[in-house]
Parts: structure tokens; C-alpha cells; sequence
């Protein structure tokens, strides 16, 4: 049997703490590192180890996780001078559970098999309550044999765990390709409700038809259920500047591949404009949100 991995988790934001979490209660060891030290309190609660430096965590664990809120972070958490790679005195797994570019994933891998370490592009799906519900989907690019000697762990955080090929990037490609797709459907979502109130058509029968028709979606259902009827936008949020970000890199990879993205490109520039105004940090769903602003400054018609 295969000697159990001590677990460095760095990164305790609202989805990596509750992954970090799951990590703990399945009786893994874990050491976590985050700059928001309130949270490193929170999961030394828990019965995690904090209190580390990048370095001090290092030597103390076999895999590595992150999670990370943009690529740029990722990059200086992972190849910057006293970042991970640079930083590690032994051979190591890493595994990066954020959503970044295909290409980043690439470098970190270039510069880890240097060092001797091994590296797993494995983004997750599934919102802040897949986290919290070890029901995420994770998406892993890399070496056949480096996944399955982590897949333990990977399960002990989803339901839903794929090896996509060996490419470090190609996890990525398929979870940008996810977040694209559910960017259209929320941007259709806000779009169709706000045409049943413009037309005084109660909304909760137009989710009652639509979600037994052809209309039918988990964004519509998300979306409806937990955010726009509740008119509660901030609770388990996957922001809209998020979904900006993830939309944009879809963008990078397609324009890469001489590739065509219509609508996701449109969506990036109404996105572009309308979130400053008020509504990066609230969930996607707050799209709804962006065309009421704008119905709600329009002149009354007599």
C-alpha cells in the first residue's frame, strides 16, 4: 500500500477552504498557507496546520494543492522567487485546482519537471457549494501516472474526476470551455427573465415552464433558485469578474487556435462595461441585475 501523502494546501479562499476542509475530515494530514490569516485560524480550528511560510510548508509535505484566485497570482505563487518550484527542496506533487491558461500551465510544468517535481493542471467545477459538498467536477491535465497517484486525494474534493490527456493545459481547455458555455446560459437567463417582467408574466411560472422545456438549464435552475428570487447575489458567489476572467481566456485559447467565439466575444465586451459599474464582486446571476440598472434609468414612456 502506498505511504499516505502529507497534503500542503495553499490558497483558503471560498472554494479552496472548503476543499482543504474535505481534505481534513477525510482524515488526511493537511498544512495550509493563505495571506488572509483569519482564515488560517479558522482552519487551524479544524484541526489544520498553519502558521507557515511557503518554504517551512514545503518541508513538511509530500502534494501540494492550490487554489488561487487569477493566473497572475498563480504564476508568482508557483514561479516566482520564493515561490513553489524554486522553494522545493525534494520531489514533490503539485496540483493547481485554479482556472488559468492553458499556457501557464505548461510553463509551471516546464519549470517543475526541472526541479524534479511533477505537475497537474486540474481545475475544478462546481461552484462554492460543490466545494463545500466534495461534489466537484476536476478536470486533470497531466501525466497518466502522476493522477492516479493523487486520485485518492482528487476524490476526497469531487464526484467527478477526469483524466483528460497528458497535455498540463488541456484540463483547462475543457473547464474554459464549461465556463463559457454556462456564461451564455447565464446572460440568457438574465435576458429571458427580464423579458417575463417587462411583459408582467409572474416569474416563477416562467421557471416552472421553462425548466420542463427545451429552455431547460442548471444555470437557469442555479441561477433562479438560489440567487434571483431570493434577490440574495452574494452567498456562495461565482462572481462576475470571474466569470469575466474565465470567458477571456476561453478567448486567448480560441484566438490561439484561429477559432471563432461570436458570442462569447460580445458577452466580454458587455461584460467589460456593465460589471465595473457595480456588480463584479456579486454572482454572475447579477446579470439580471445589469439590465434592470439600465431598464430602471430609461425614460418612462407615456
Amino acid at each position: 500500500m502506498a505511504k499516505e501523502k502529507k497534503i500542503g494546501f495553499i490558497g483558503l479562499g471560498n472554494m479552496g477552504f472548503p476543499m482543504a476542509q474535505n481534505l481534513l475530515e477525510k482524515g488526511h494530514t493537511v498544512y495550509a498557507l493563505d495571506i488572509n490569516k483569519e482564515a488560517e485560524q479558522r482552519f487551524a480550528e479544524l484541526g489544520g496546520h498553519v502558521g507557515l511560510t511557503t518554504v517551512s510548508l514545503l518541508k513538511e509535505v509530500d502534494l501540494v494543492f492550490t487554489s488561487l484566485p487569477t493566473p497572475v497570482i498563480a504564476e508568482i505563487v508557483y514561479l516566482g522567487e520564493e515561490g513553489i518550484v524554486h522553494s522545493s527542496q525534494k520531489p514533490q506533487v503539485l496540483v493547481d485546482l485554479s482556472t488559468i491558461s492553458p499556457e501557464l500551465n505548461r510553463k509551471i510544468e516546464r519549470e517543475a519537471v526541472q526541479h524534479n517535481l511533477e505537475y497537474l493542471g486540474a481545475p475544478v467545477s462546481g461552484s462554492v457549494s460543490g466545494a463545500v459538498n466534495a461534489t466537484l467536477s476536476i478536470m486533470v491535465g497531466g501525466e497518466k501516472e502522476t493522477f492516479e497517484s493523487v486520485l485518492p486525494y482528487l476524490q476526497a474534493i469531487g464526484s467527478n474526476v477526469f483524466h483528460v490527456g497528458e497535455d498540463p493545459g488541456v484540463g483547462t481547455i475543457v473547464k474554459l470551455i464549461n465556463n463559457m458555455m454556462a456564461g451564455i446560459h447565464n446572460q440568457a437567463v438574465a435576458e429571458a427573465l427580464s423579458l417575463a417582467k417587462l411583459a408582467g408574466v409572474d416569474s416563477d411560472i416562467v421557471y416552472d415552464i421553462v425548466n420542463v422545456s427545451s429552455g431547460q438549464s442548471t444555470v437557469l435552475t442555479r441561477n433562479y433558485k438560489t440567487y434571483i428570487s431570493q434577490n440574495e447575489y452574494k452567498k456562495g458567489a461565482f462572481t462576475t469578474s470571474l466569470l469575466l476572467k474565465d470567458l477571456k481566456l476561453a478567448k486567448l485559447v480560441s484566438d490561439s487556435l484561429d477559432g471563432e467565439l461570436p458570442l462569447a466575444s460580445q458577452l466580454i465586451e458587455y461584460y467589460e462595461d456593465e460589471v465595473e459599474k457595480g456588480h463584479a464582486h456579486e454572482d454572475m446571476s447579477s446579470a439580471y441585475l445589469m439590465i434592470q440598472d439600465k431598464l430602471n434609468k430609461q425614460p418612462q414612456k407615456s
